[in-house]
């Protein structure tokens, strides 16, 4: 699945800053290029599934009271 096939309108690109790993969640924080922070708290498999690590660009999709992480 592509990016452009999420019905999500609120895409920010980003770098991640910081990832905070526990057992079950984890908190990635994502630094845009307009010095905003975005967290997203996403389950620590997923961190592993998308192979997230500092310094990796993503995109955080906002949906609601939801943040989600796509990699590019």
């Amino acid at each position: 699945m592509s990016i452009t096939a999420i019905n999500v309108r609120n895409q920010f690109r980003g770098t991640v800053k910081e990832i905070i790993e526990g057992p079950v969640v984890s908190e990635v924080d994502v630094l845009t290029p307009g010095g905003l922070i975005v967290t997203s708290v996403i389950t620590t498999r997923s961190i592993k599934d998308l192979d997230l690590a500092v310094g990796r660009e993503v995109v955080a999709l906002v949906k609601s009271t939801e943040v989600s992480i796509a990699t590019l």
